[in-house]
């Protein structure tokens, strides 16, 4: 092995110092740095139980320090000779800081019990110990080779020592926090083990040295302010004793709701922490200036801080980490998140050679052309200035993304719509904004102003706190830029108005749209399109966030998703309502996304079905294992339970406001299995269409099942299998051409698909089977009379094409066991053709007038303005379906449809 401690000397003066004071042995040090250190090194460095046994604090001090001399230097050493890793070196120094604290607060409780007695908990009648809570990089594991510490100290309840000599526990921990200073910080002749620093502590250096968990749950939530937030969010507790820390400070951190509010705050923290280095130093100092380590690190936590309520996830502690779920999560993308990892190493690596230098806390550039050079080779460069080019690469880049993120809003078109503020701000000045509203081109400028008018007359805004209302100022007149860039009209402004209104408890979503002006634009361009859309964000504003989603026109990975949806729910074992939440915001955000997808013209009406039935899949399957694994007297692990869906969810032609109709299957001995699963089928029923906080997931209708709503709410399946042979009425087994197994246990789906095949290949009497079908066809004229505005009902429309593909479905199967599967009427009617059972050029017709009757209804849920109908093309389709239902179902003139009409369609 090569002697690493003489590659090393060249770039640290602090070692051949070091080396020359024979404080510490070449050959043992060479040796040493061949490996990482071993698990074990620090325990076995010295006898410290023995030490804190005899409390002898300057034998633990001491010994403390050659540690950290020893550790130092073979950090570097390994570093510097390109064998270490700056994950090693960020990793030893933390567990070195970990170490060193955890047997100062040893000895520390142990001093002061034998003079105080052991403190008491008021409330549990507990020991208590120290809560030490790392900050920062010690915090994150980051810590860099000479770094100083941050810490907070804690203890969980208040009390008195049990001694003789009794003193508060407040008292008694801050007498062993100050000595854990004095023990890590004090400088010896062995130098200090670190710089202890304990100023973010509530208070900073006003506040007590230590606090109770109670003191800190009130500070924060009364005084904490939003560089606290900041600061916590790296916090970690190194003691391992009992506390409550991690559930009082995670809701001061992550909100609940997404907080765009953080960017403001943000923005501040760094204005402050700026004018800590003069103007030149901006440039050298590669950890404050400019495209520097605090920028990396306040992109990763500026994310976390926003989205780490919502987004467990992002619940964590070190830079790298953080960086790389937000990349998984795609809201960095690669190339951001490739660049932000490979400067932070760069500039880590950096870090740690200028301190390698005399062991001292710098991050600025050398000044003089020798340190210049060694810096330069520590790096792998040969020369400075190439050194400097990669340098300045990655600070320019990091800068610049770092901008883009922390940019204030709309700050390149500040000067843009002035007239249009001075309109809001004196909107009472009815003629004179008229005028400015007329240079927009709005319509109807009246309304534009009698809307605004009322709006900064409402008690909902004269309510609103003032920082709430300076949102509201800035956002008006961006609303009013944006519906005359879109030539809207009064309606969209009264949309998004109300959309506002719904917001002002939450004014993380106005901030929101302040900071991001092309989300507002992309809002109002949907509300201006769709009421369905705008009552649906109305309901469910944390949507906003997915305008900003990378992944918001992508196509779905639904096996990714069903991951995803699976870790969140995890997150909240038996907690079912958690659980209803998370499925529903889940839900929600598919079929928004999806709906933008669809009205900006990426989806088909067969495409969107198909992605709206497998979110219904998904989450009916999850729903299964949820509901079931919160009844706590379940007899076995996983139910032998299905779910059947019919109608449209079964034929895969969901929209996105379908009812789901459900058939509850089970198929167990257990010998209380129905009152089991009757419970269960309640319960699951209520997860699916119960109101939340969240909102609505679906309506379910369980009417199809055997016996209808006298029957019980789960089938057994015998039970259902001896219905479908003997007691079905046919319009069932017309439904169960449409059903399909699709959550549950496998072996439920086998039984189910064969019972279904076997019932719908039963040898029928056609004659027969057709007036059933036409009675009942003009039964339902009763309550949905002919049409010709209502594709679902006229004759010639969706329903005479079910009909005859059902019919088709009964009356042949048994001879073409391929038509039992279920793939659609579409599909059916080309099969059909294909076996010669119908005219293959009137197939082809009724699939393409199915196909239209599908986008005229569906554009009426989604569109405003929906696409116009060709009433000659309509008025064809209802002829082709006429003609062939008169070709498939007639045996006689008695029914034969007209295949002309000269009705309107409005």
């Amino acid at each position: 092995m090569p002697n690493l401690v003489q590659k090393a000397i060249p770039y640290s003066a602090f070692l051949e110092r070091l080396l020359q004071s024979r404080r510490i042995d070449e050959d043992k040090l060479n040796y040493l740095s061949e490996k990482p250190l071993p698990d074990n090194f620090f325990n076995a460095f010295a006898p410290w139980n023995e030490i804190i046994e005899q409390l002898n604090e300057e034998e633990l001090k001491k010994q403390l320090r050659r540690l950290r001399t020893i550790t130092f230097s073979q950090l570097l050493v390994r570093d510097l000779a390109l064998v270490g890793s700056l994950n090693e070196v960020m990793q030893t120094m933390t567990k070195l800081a970990d170490f060193s604290l955890l047997k100062a607060q040893e000895l520390a409780e142990k001093q002061y019990s034998i003079r105080y007695g052991n403190p008491i908990g008021s409330v549990s009648q507990n020991i208590q110990h120290l809560t030490i809570i790392a900050m920062g990089k010690m915090g994150g594991y980051e810590l860099n080779a000479s770094s100083d510490i941050d810490i907070i100290f804690n203890f969980p309840e208040d009390g008195m020592t049990d001694g003789k000599k009794s003193i508060s526990n407040q008292e008694f921990f801050s007498k062993v926090a100050k000595k854990i200073i004095a023990i890590i910080d004090d400088i010896t002749e062995d130098g200090r083990v670190f710089r202890v620093d304990t100023r973010l502590r509530p208070n900073g250096d006003s506040g007590p040295i230590v606090m109770s968990e109670d003191g800190l749950e009130n500070y924060l939530l009364r005084e904490g302010r939003e560089w606290e937030r900041y600061a916590w969010i790296k916090a970690r507790v190194v003691s391992p004793f009992p506390n409550n820390i991690r559930s009082l400070v995670t809701p001061f951190i992550y909100r609940k709701y997404l907080d765009f509010n953080s960017f403001q705050a943000m923005r501040k923290l760094h204005q402050q922490i700026r004018p800590e280095i003069s103007r030149n130093d901006l440039n050298d100092n590669i950890k404050l200036g400019h495209g520097g380590i605090r920028e990396i690190e306040f992109i990763a936590q500026i994310f976390q801080m926003i989205r780490g309520g919502q987004l467990s996830e992002l619940q964590l502690k070190g830079t790298v980490e953080t960086l790389q779920q937000l990349q998984k999560l795609q809201i960095l993308d690669e190339e951001q998140t490739s660049l932000l990892l490979k400067a932070y190493s760069f500039l880590r690596n950096l870090e740690h050679r200028l301190q390698y230098k005399e062991d001292q806390q710098t991050q600025n550039l050398p000044q003089n052309t020798i340190d210049q050079n060694l810096i330069a080779k520590s790096m792998g460069f040969e020369e400075y200035n190439d050194f400097l080019s990669q340098l300045n690469f990655y600070r320019v880049n990091v800068n610049n993304l770092f901008n883009d993120i922390m940019h204030e809003p709309d700050s390149e078109n500040q000067q843009s719509n002035n007239d249009l503020e001075s309109l809001w701000l004196n909107i009472d000045q009815t003629e004179a904004q008229i005028k400015t509203l007329e240079k927009y081109h709005l319509p109807e400028p009246e309304k534009f102003i009698a809307q605004l008018q009322n709006f900064k007359q409402s008690a909902v805004y004269e309510k609103i706190r003032p920082s709430v209302q300076v949102l509201f100022d800035s956002l008006i007149p961006k609303y009013l830029e944006f519906i005359a860039k879109l030539n809207a009209n009064s309606t969209t402004l009264e949309r998004i108005i109300e959309f506002s209104k719904n917001i002002t408890g939450r004014s993380s979503y106005l901030a929101l749209l302040n900071e991001y002006p092309g989300v507002t634009y992309q809002l109002i361009s949907i509300l201006n399109q769709s009421k369905w859309m705008s009552d649906y964000l109305t309901n469910h504003p944390i949507l906003l966030d997915e305008l900003i989603s990378a992944q918001l026109l992508d196509t779905n990975n639904w096996e990714e998703q069903k991951s995803i949806l699976t870790r969140k729910l995890g997150l909240a074992p038996n907690d079912i309502e958690q659980q209803m939440d998370v499925v529903r915001k889940f839900q929600h955000s598919f079929i928004f996304r999806l709906a933008v997808q669809e009205l900006k013209g990426l989806l088909t009406v067969e495409h969107l079905s198909d992605q709206l039935s497998i979110l219904a899949d998904i989450i009916l399957e999850n729903a299964i294992t949820q509901v079931w694994n919160n009844y706590k007297k379940a007899h076995i692990k996983t139910p032998k339970f299905g779910i059947i869906a019919y109608g449209k969810l079964g034929g895969k032609e969901l929209s996105y406001d379908s009812d789901l109709d459900l058939v509850y299957l089970y198929d167990d001995d257990y010998a209380e299995a129905n009152e089991v699963y009757s419970w269960f089928s309640s319960r699951l029923t209520s997860f699916l269409s119960a109101a939340t906080s969240s909102g609505n997931l679906y309506e379910v209708d369980l009417r199809l099942r055997p016996n209808g709503e006298a029957g019980f709410l789960a089938t057994d399946f015998e039970v259902f299998e001896n219905y479908q042979y003997n007691n079905a009425w046919i319009w069932e087994h017309q439904a169960l051409t449409r059903a399909r197994f699709v959550a549950g246990d496998p072996e439920i789906e086998r039984k189910f698909n064969q019972v279904r095949k076997d019932i719908l290949m039963l040898k029928r009497n056609q004659s027969e089977l057709k007036n059933e079908i036409v009675d009942m066809r003009h039964k339902m004229l009763n309550t949905h009379p002919d049409d010709f505005n209502n594709v679902k009902y006229a004759r010639g429309g969706f329903a005479d094409v079910e009909f005859i593909v059902q019919y088709i479905v009964l009356a042949y199967s048994h001879q073409y066991p391929d038509l039992t599967e279920n793939l659609g009427n579409i599909a059916l009617l080309k099969m059909a053709a294909e076996h010669g059972i119908i005219d293959s050029d009137l197939a082809e017709k009724a699939r393409v007038a199915y196909r239209n009757y599908r986008k005229i209804a569906h554009n009426k849920v989604l569109h405003d303005v929906p696409p116009p109908v060709d009433l000659i093309d309509l008025e064809d389709d209802y002829s082709n379906v006429k003609q062939l239902w008169n070709h498939v179902l007639l045996e006689d003139k008695k029914h034969l449809l007209l295949a002309t009409s000269n009705r309107c369609f409005n």
